[in-house]
């Protein structure tokens, strides 16, 4: 399924907080990807808190982008 993303949050500790175009609220977390290519360069000092939705997705500078599908297929609801 195939939901844009309207807003985003980012948090400590490589968090996202999303809103989804059907209105739920979900937590993905970017830890475990931090380490790899092309998100390694989000951990330059306020890079990751730079986070914002361009597309339908989350984005940041330098065409780093993550695939809306990826972010809710591995969030989580928010209560």
């Amino acid at each position: 399924m195939l939901l844009d993303v309207l807003h985003v949050e980012p948090q400590k500790d490589y968090i996202l907080v999303l809103e989804f175009e059907n209105g739920e609220r979900r937590r993905f977390d970017m830890a475990p990807y931090i380490d790899q290519k092309p998100w390694d360069r989000l951990k330059a000092s306020n890079t990751f808190s730079s986070a914002c939705v361009g597309f339908g997705t989350v984005v940041w500078s330098n065409n780093i982008d993550i695939d809306p599908e990826t972010l809710y297929e591995l969030s989580t609801p928010i209560s």
